[in-house]
């Protein structure tokens, strides 16, 4: 039987150009991160501005994640039909937009629909790059390089917060805004040069030249070519997105859509709050950037542990482990006395175990689903649960405004990374096929 691209890829060894093609997915990811955590640099200096009330504010920190809800959805079913290449560009130039738009807003309902725009492109980058990661990297190696890609998403933020917390000492909020912006913009040649289609998804679609077009890759990635198209692969009646609301994948997608919603409202309540909850303790603007930038870096060690640690005990322990670990540190976090110090330590503990086991969602999301609904599926399952987390900071703004404090809402909250845990545990995971 004639090899496929995925078997030549999955016995191949990692070369150059395949690790600068991985490379370059961490750097997309970790604008991402940038762009997703912009507006919480940006929020205190927002609310002083223009007045804004919590129970407000909470649902303008939302609005990208609505907007990454739908463009999960949305977007990455395109990334199975079009390509995972023409959408991760395409979703480039949604954020640039949205970033560049972003500045300009004259009030909270502007500044909304800006946010939601370049939530839009964030989501449907974040499903097809999680496709793109699973079918460039080999068998050795896939367990790993997965949680390595999702790191990059709080180095972004923990990079761009070193620069943002200089800047907002200023007192100006719009550069947090420019500089996404301008990041994004140059990131767009860069990924066309160093991120080609990948073979899994060309020989699962058979576009013109297609044999061309993989062997052109497999070259530059240093690995053997093909001499002709395998067989090509069973067609679906089905279309993709109805393909995983059927059986056999029917229970798979509810458990990990409701497991990594229910763990992300937690998370994103977290990061999201953490400047405006660190102004409130008496603290300015930049002090609140600075815990958030210290919390991002808590988040990049925990997602990287991870990668290592599943390499042993596998991807589902590792998950399940850090969200018990969540579970605890947010309700220290809520109880965290008003030493900008350790606010410091506190944040970067919790979002250590918090991002870990995010990142674990999206590699168990990755290995879920066959590579003709992957980017379905995992859009399926961020979407959703990221229109899930959009009530994180919105139910928390809430909460703040009926006067309940920070130890009472981080209480209620993180009953969701406990909720994760339980659903983790019903999950059965498919055994890798041949091909695959």
């Amino acid at each position: 039987m004639a090899k496929t691209p995925r078997d030549i890829i999955d016995e191949g060894r990692l070369g150059k150009w395949q690790i600068a093609a991985l490379a370059m997915t961490i750097v997309l990811n970790a604008l991402d991160g940038f762009d997703v955590m912009s507006i919480s640099f940006a929020a205190p200096g927002i609310a002083e501005e223009w007045a804004v009330p919590k129970d407000v504010l909470g649902w303008v920190l939302s609005m990208e994640l609505i907007g990454m809800a739908v463009g999960s959805i949305l977007l990455g079913g395109m990334a199975d039909r079009f390509g995972r290449r023409p959408t991760i560009i395409g979703c480039l130039v949604v954020m640039t937009t949205g970033m560049l738009l972003a500045p300009s807003s004259t009030d909270v309902t502007q500044l909304s629909l800006w946010r939601l725009l370049t939530g839009l492109g964030i989501g449907g980058m974040l499903a097809a790059l999680n496709a793109t990661v699973a079918e460039f990297a080999n068998a050795r190696y896939r367990n790993l390089v997965l949680p390595l890609m999702l790191i990059g998403y709080p180095l972004g933020a923990f990079f761009g917060g070193m620069l943002a917390s200089v800047w907002l000492a200023g007192g100006d909020w719009r550069v947090v805004f420019y500089l996404g912006a301008a990041l994004t913009i140059a990131c767009i040649p860069l990924t066309l040069w160093l991120v080609p289609e990948t073979p899994d998804w060309l020989n699962e679609k058979r576009p013109e030249r297609a044999l061309e077009r993989i062997n052109k890759v497999l070259q530059r990635f240093d690995l053997l070519q093909l001499k002709q198209l395998p067989d090509p692969p069973e067609k679906q009646a089905r279309a993709p997105l109805v393909e995983i609301l059927q059986p056999p994948l029917l229970t798979r997608t509810i458990l990990l859509t409701l497991a990594y919603l229910t763990h992300v409202t937690a998370y994103y309540y977290f990061v999201k709050w953490i400047p405006k909850l660190v102004v409130d303790m008496g603290f300015d603007a930049s002090a609140g950037g600075g815990v958030l930038t210290l919390a991002m870096l808590g988040g990049a060690i925990g997602g990287g542990l991870l990668g290592v640690v599943s390499l042993k005990i596998g991807i589902r322990k590792a998950t399940v482990i850090s969200l018990a670990g969540a579970f605890v540190m947010l309700n220290i976090f809520g109880r965290a006395p008003a030493d900008i110090a350790m606010l410091g330590w506190i944040a970067g503990i919790t979002a250590f175990f918090s991002n870990a086991a995010a990142v674990g969602f999206y590699a168990l999301l990755a290995m879920a689903f066959p590579s003709r609904v992957r980017a379905t599926g995992t859009g399926f399952g961020i979407g959703f649960g990221r229109a899930g987390a959009a009530m994180g900071p919105a139910l928390a703004g809430i909460l703040f405004a009926r006067g309940l404090n920070m130890d009472d809402v981080s209480t209620i909250i993180s009953i969701g990374s406990l909720l994760s845990i339980f659903a983790i545990l019903l999950l059965k995971m498919p055994k890798p096929a041949k091909g695959d």
